[in-house]
Formats: structure tokens, sequence, C-alpha cells
């Protein structure tokens, strides 16, 4: 089993994240940009030489309404097209950098986001906020605000792919490494996290358990299946951390931990197959929550570092083969994503939906997100994609390189 925990093939470092903060004297962005994008270089050509991969490299900063000349879409569109200039002359390796412009904080700045996002694509990745009000009640504006935007963003951009870059955070605090949920807070100074790419490893593992271990019954199988995962995780992760505190990194970003969800990709084993290398039928069949479940707790297994971030279990529908595939033959629904929610995570994320949806379903659909989030302390988000005139059961034609296709799921 050593030999499969090793192996950093099986664990790719999918994210180094930088968080900046830039001020509203445009002239220092570029310095400040060019750090963050020196250090996550130099991090990248570390890590490499000790056999792991980096896939991307990252930028986020403070809520944009800092920064940004937000009084029209035509300044925020100018200090915006500034920003890209700067990321588009970065010298850099073949690494992906991406770049997160924080969270939209008021009902004006959500507003401004659709245009943008239809301009500037992948550069404005923004989140939102929604927190709750001294009786304990979701942001209701804020709230519609988001779900006006969403439709505005379907309609407006290729096939309603622009809704890959905005999404809409219940109890996410800052600091999450991955795309658009990512934001700062200035007070927090210059950090950097980690997030991890861990299908592979998991897969393989439960496979070789799978082929050498005979289980008597359900809850020695389960407890082997803890246990392995969490030493293989444990493993990588010890590993990384310790090639971080021996590097010379100056001091510039300080290291804030790991979020330590498996975060699948096109490029990756399904988290489908670590289900059923568990012994569930399929995602969505019975079994589903306490697999969910036993994952979770895998990943909120680790020692010796800090967890940040969603640091559970991602269903990120439209970014995993196997979940797109899984709505072909409908094995799950929208109502069955919401319920895994409630034992891991990440809420609705990449969920194609028709795009007729109004904008009140819309909205139901976050406020019964924010409720779990908020009822179970848990970070969720909302990533939805109405598809311009497709319906329930339709085919999606995505063309995003980060996108799979798959059958559109009802909102009821």
């Amino acid at each position: 089993m050593s030999i499969i925990f090793e192996d950093k093939n099986l664990c790719k470092i999918r994210t180094i994240t930088t968080f900046i903060s830039l001020s509203g004297d445009r002239h220092r962005w570029k310095e400040q940009i060019e750090s963050a994008a020196f250090f996550c270089g130099k991090l990248t050509s570390i890590f490499q030489k000790y056999g792991y991969k980096v896939q991307t490299n990252r930028i986020v900063t403070n809520p944009f309404g800092k920064y940004l000349n937000t009084e029209s879409i035509e300044s925020a569109r100018d200090d915006l097209s500034y920003l890209n200039n700067i990321l588009h002359n970065l010298k850099s390796s073949d690494i992906r950098i991406r770049f997160a412009v924080g969270e939209a904080q008021t009902n004006h700045e959500i507003s401004l986001v659709p245009e943008l996002i239809k301009e500037f694509g992948d550069l404005c990745n923004v989140c939102v906020n929604v927190g709750l009000d001294k009786n304990g009640m979701l942001d209701n504006e804020k709230i519609t605000k988001s779900a006006e935007a969403v439709k505005t963003i379907s309609e407006i951009t290729p096939r309603g792919e622009g809704n890959f870059n905005f999404t809409v955070n219940f109890n996410c605090d800052p600091l999450i490494p991955y795309f658009p949920a990512s934001y700062h807070q200035t007070e927090l100074g210059n950090r950097f996290v980690i997030g991890l790419e861990t299908p592979d490893l998991l897969v393989n593992v439960l496979s070789e358990t799978n082929k050498n271990t005979h289980f008597t019954n359900h809850n020695e199988q389960y407890n082997h299946y803890y246990t392995v995962m969490s030493e293989a995780l444990q493993y990588h992760v010890s590993a990384i951390n310790s090639i971080i505190d021996l590097a010379d990194l100056g001091n510039h970003f300080k290291f804030s931990g790991f979020d330590s969800s498996a975060a699948p990709s096109k490029d990756c084993e399904s988290m489908t197959t670590v289900y059923e290398k568990m012994g569930v039928e399929y995602f969505g069949a019975s079994g589903t929550v306490e697999a969910s479940s036993l994952l979770t707790k895998v990943f909120k297994s680790l020692q010796g570092v800090d967890l940040v971030g969603f640091s559970g279990l991602m269903l990120a529908l439209t970014e995993d083969t196997g979940l797109a595939a899984g709505t072909l033959k409908s094995n799950y629904d929208i109502r069955s994503l919401l319920t895994y929610s409630a034992v891991c995570g990440i809420g609705l994320d990449t969920v194609p939906i028709p795009g007729d949806t109004s904008i009140e379903k819309i909205s139901a659909l976050m406020r019964d997100t924010g409720t779990m989030a908020f009822r179970l302390d848990k970070p969720l988000t909302v990533r939805l994609f109405p598809v311009p005139k497709l319906n329930a059961g339709d085919l999606t034609v995505f063309e995003s390189d980060d996108l799979c296709n798959c059958a559109v799921l009802a909102v009821p």
C-alpha cells in the first residue's frame, strides 16, 4: 500500500493561490501583481523539483469595489482593462495564471458583474457573500440581485458559460483557494493557500484495498476505507507542508494552510468512481449520503496542518466527467445534490438548469442552500448555469475547456 501512498502523480497541486490587496492607486497594481505571480512561479518550481505537478497559479484580491472605479460600467471597464494588460504581460512559465477580483459587496457592484464577465471572462471571477440579519434571516435583497445577475449572465454570454465565473457564498470564510468563491480581506495581509486534486489517489487506494482485503461486515469495511484514505491524504499533505517549511520563500506571503477538498476535474478520476469503489452502486443510489459523510470526514482528518476553505467533498457537476454522465441516466437530481450538501459540500456547483428558470426559482434555490449553510454551520455555494433555449433533460453544448457536457437538471 505504501507504493500507492507515495506516488506523487496521484496527488496534484491544483492551485497555489495568493491573496493580495489592491488600492485605488492603480499605478501600484503592477508591482503587487507581479510580486504574487513571481511568488507562485518560485513555489511552483520548488514543488516540481520534488516531483509534484502544479496545475494553476491564482491571484485573489480584496473586494473589487475597494480598488476599481465602480461609479459606472465604463469606469470599471477601464480599470479592468488596465489590470488585464498587466496580467497579459506577465513573464511566467507555462503554468496557467488565473485571477479573481474578489467579492461584490453592494447591490450596485452586483449589477456591474454581468457586463464585466461578458467582456473580461476568466479575469473577472467574482463572488457574493450573503449573510444573516439580526433575526437570523438571509439577506433576500442581495440574493435577488445575485439571481438577477445569474439570469443576465446566462443571456449575454455564449451558452450561458459566463456563470462559470460567478458564485454566491453562504457562511464562507475568506482564503478559499478555488474560484470563483475566493475572496480576500485586507486586514489578513498577503497570504497563500494550497489546493489539491486527489481523486486519482483515492481511487487507487480504494482499488488496492478492495483487491487485497476481505471484509466481514460493513462497519469494518468503512472503518478501513476511512483509515487508508486518511493515511494516503495525510502522507502527501505532510510532504507538501514539509517542502514549504524548508523552502526559502521570504516573508512577503504568509502560508495559511490547505484546502483538502479532492477538487476533481475533467483530467482525473471522477468522484463517482470513488463512490463505486466504496460499494455504492452509482452516485445517487442508496448509500450515497453515508459515503459522502465518510469522505467529508476523511478530508477533515488531516493533522499537523491548518485547513481552510471548503476542506470537504466537492461535487462540481460539470467539472466531473462521472457526475456529468450521471445526469444522462437521471441518477440524481437537484434536490439530491442539496441533500448531499447536508453532510458534505459544496452546495449547488456548476449545475445547468433550464434557460427559462425564473429569478424567483433561482432565488429560492439560493435561500434553501443558504439556510442549510447557516443552520448546519458549513460553507456552501450556489453556481448555477441557466442554459439559453434548453429545457430539463436537454444536453448542453458547452465549449469551455473546463466544462463537461451533461443533461440540464429540472428546478422543481
